[in-house]
């Protein structure tokens, strides 16, 4: 098999990252996910704190609005206001999930990489998913939070909000993936076979 990319796109508290992570160590490919942000930051040269703060979230007030700004592959210079605007650091989050997808196989998680992505050959779209009581039983294992039910509600929110205001899609509509997987029902690990065998089929 040529080099290929798998996308993992994952409800709060299914266990998506530790999916990913299992996934990229068995096939001996790299992992992207929260490294992306010192990546951009490095070929931005825009502070990766910003990155860091604006990671996945759209502003509060745009998260019961239909604006949307949606990618379209263009970087704004950094003579203009808006350089270190939202958007311009999407754009170079983009700009860098382009470059890993042609450099070689690697295992990106969210950041909207299915959709930035989508015209790209050899792109496995995965979403991670699982029953609510189920997430809030696992954020009570390994993070702990006051109100879990909230939190993780509040999280997926924001996570569609974002998804929608850079896509114009809906972040849980299966069109946009390859396969779906209930994390719950499945297991980690086997939700990692079902993946590579996916992956087999799919590119063999």
């Amino acid at each position: 098999m040529d080099k290929y990319t798998i996308t993992i796109a994952r409800g709060y508290g299914s266990g998506g990252r530790v999916i990913g992570k299992l996934l990229a160590k068995e096939l001996g490919i790299p992992f992207y996910d929260r490294n992306l942000l010192r990546l951009a930051s490095d070929d931005s040269g825009i502070n990766e704190q910003l990155f860091v703060d604006a990671d996945e979230k759209v502003k509060n007030t745009l998260l019961y609005k239909v604006a949307k700004k949606v990618y379209k592959g263009e970087l704004i210079p950094p003579d203009r206001d808006d350089f270190i605007s939202n958007e311009n650091l999407f754009n170079y989050q983009a700009k860098i999930i382009k470059e890993l997808a042609r450099e070689g196989s690697c295992v990106i998680m969210g950041r909207c990489a299915d959709y930035i992505l989508k015209d790209y050959d050899h792109i496995l779209r995965i979403y991670i998913h699982a029953p609510l009581e189920d997430c809030i039983q696992a954020v009570d294992k390994i993070a702990p939070v006051r109100n879990p039910k909230d939190y993780i509600l509040m999280t997926d929110k924001r996570r569609g909000a974002y998804y929608r205001y850079f896509t114009g899609r809906n972040w849980r509509d299966a069109d946009n993936y390859d396969l779906c997987l209930n994390s719950s029902h499945l297991g980690y690990e086997k939700c990692v076979e079902v993946i590579k065998a996916y992956l087999d089929i799919k590119f063999n």
